[in-house]
């Protein structure tokens, strides 16, 4: 028993193609690729966010800032 040569995988890929269509491939590989492009922006993300933590905290601050004198225009 030695390993698949490469009629053996073709094989394998016609049988996959006419069991479950190629556009259902083709909508399998399109949602494995926007899963691994979504992956790989929240690591950037997250890389980004551990490298920066002072402009998080200085958006927040600001964000507060506005609701305060949002606030005290409905008040007046």
């Amino acid at each position: 028993m030695g390993s698949f040569s490469i009629w053996h995988w073709l094989i394998v890929l016609v049988i996959v193609a006419l069991v479950f269509g190629t556009k259902k491939i083709r909508n399998i590989g399109e949602d494995l690729g926007g899963a691994v492009k979504g992956f790989k922006k929240g690591m950037k993300d997250a890389n980004e966010e551990k490298d920066a933590p002072a402009t998080v905290t200085q958006r927040v601050q600001s964000d507060d800032t506005i609701d305060v004198q949002a606030k005290e225009k409905k008040d007046a």
